[in-house]
């Protein structure tokens, strides 16, 4: 393996017994196997550290580490946190990480793809595939909403320059939203794309949220009112959302999120620059449309592109 083909994953998770053998044989089938795979059991209760061990056992890059249990499946914040606690134990050279949900079924050269990608594109600087569920009443596979813009948060695949110099994740809700504008911030691309090589199966819906779908829905408005977006924004983009079931409720909650903190004049991200930056694409975006917004940006950005610059 050469230094272009290094790449670590770390994955924060709690009782992922349902899931975690598919993802366990999924990476562990990989074309290219990660130099590092660092498991953090958020505390699990439920038989996810013994089949862990298991495959610890079988495959020396898979490295597992406990924390105690809190009582809950936490998201957000949380789950940040636990990454961090792994992104701490790495101990080999890499030039790619990734954060890795373990309720994902991937195809085996989804990330020397990723890679192939990023290596023919300098500037691509965090990217995923696209996610799809299944129906269990028909065995049908429908694709999750994943703007071409953003990188998904169950599988984001970064360029260690890029996820060092913006800084790597907020620990706090929206942590999946402003990595990718930071980067494009920076001058890097960040994206999904839709893929054979890059499809991959999400076992677990997106946005469901610990409790259900509506909670989901309601704490992305929250997050979108942390982020910075604009009250103008927020509520174009919960109208959008009119398309996607549960179609009333789930957009009203969602604006309800953002509101009910606007109300609360509870805390927001604390970064000028990056909310002038992220204002300036939305309203890009109400004019012309999220593709043709991004577009312009990331062209507009490319100056200012330096790999090697520190992180701010």
């Amino acid at each position: 393996m050469n230094d272009n083909q290094r790449y670590v994953l770390i994955s924060p998770c709690r009782n992922e017994v349902d899931f975690m053998r598919r993802t366990l044989d999924s990476v562990t089938s990989q074309t290219i196997q990660p130099a590092q795979w660092i498991v953090v059991d958020d505390g699990s209760t439920d038989g996810t550290s013994e089949i862990l061990q298991e495959y610890a056992e079988r495959f020396p890059f898979i490295t597992v580490v406990r924390r105690q249990d809190r009582g809950k499946r936490s998201v957000g914040p949380g789950v940040i946190e636990a990454f961090y606690e792994g992104y701490d134990r790495i101990s080999v050279e890499y030039g790619y990480l990734c954060k890795l949900d373990m309720d994902l079924d991937l195809p085996t050269r989804y990330f020397e793809r990723l890679m192939e990608k990023m290596h023919a594109e300098p500037r691509l600087g965090t990217a995923s595939g696209k996610a799809f569920y299944t129906v269990a009443s028909t065995g049908e596979h429908v694709l999750e909403t994943i703007r071409d813009h953003v990188s998904i948060g169950a599988s984001k695949f970064y360029r260690r320059e890029c996820f060092e110099q913006i800084g790597g994740f907020v620990r706090e809700v929206m942590w999946d939203g402003i990595d990718c504008h930071r980067a494009r911030m920076f001058g890097w691309i960040a994206g999904s794309y839709d893929e054979p090589e890059l499809r991959f199966e999400h076992l677990r819906p997106m946005g469901s949220s610990e409790h259900n779908i509506l909670i989901g829905r309601k704490r992305h408005g929250y997050g979108q009112y942390f982020m910075g977006s604009s009250f103008v924004f927020m509520t174009a983009s919960a109208l959008s959302r009119l398309n996607a079931q549960p179609r009333v409720v789930g957009a009203t909650m969602m604006w309800w999120g953002y509101v009910e903190a606007m109300l609360a004049r509870r805390p927001r991200y604390n970064d000028v620059a990056f909310i002038r930056f992220l204002r300036r694409w939305q309203w890009l975006s109400l004019w012309k449309g999220t593709a043709r917004a991004t577009e312009q940006v990331t062209a507009e950005q490319k100056d200012i592109w330096n790999p090697k610059a520190q992180a701010t």
